[in-house]
């Protein structure tokens, strides 16, 4: 007799659409957040990290005081706000995979691997990346702004 379901890691099928492994809706308020906005939101966020790191330490350490400055703004307003200011901006939330609030631990696994980049360059079928998958976290379209 034949079983139906994956037996193994490789054998799971890709998601129809991003965020149906997580139950999460094809289009819309919940659903999973695309590739241009997760972009924007980098941008915006790597841009606000910048200003205090460029017009207030400067010098030849500045580039070091922005990924700081984006980890603190990443740290500090994920578990405050829901995501980063860019995150918000846009329309975007952070939500944990297990429900509730994201908690304290999340935001900072999810910064460190967010920081080191090539995490964030893997992803699921579910545009998850690497970083998040850790976490137990996904970026949605926010639910207040349909």
């Amino acid at each position: 007799m034949q079983n139906s379901s994956p037996q193994r890691f490789g054998d799971l099928e890709p998601s129809k659409w991003p965020g149906e492994r997580l139950g999460l809706p094809e289009s819309g308020p919940r659903s999973v957040a695309r590739v241009g906005s997760r972009i924007m939101a980098i941008i915006i966020d790597w841009g606000l990290a910048a200003l205090p790191a460029f017009f207030l330490i400067g010098g030849p350490n500045a580039t070091v005081w922005n990924l700081l400055f984006f980890a603190l703004i990443q740290i500090v307003f994920i578990p405050t706000i829901g995501g980063s200011l860019g995150h918000r901006v846009l329309g975007l939330r952070v939500v944990s995979i297990a429900g509730g609030w994201v908690g304290v631990w999340r935001p900072i696994v999810r910064t460190v691997l967010l920081c080191l980049v090539i995490p964030v360059l893997v992803w699921d079928s579910d545009q998850r990346g690497f970083h998040d998958k850790i976490a137990g976290t996904v970026l949605i379209r926010s639910p207040e702004r349909s």
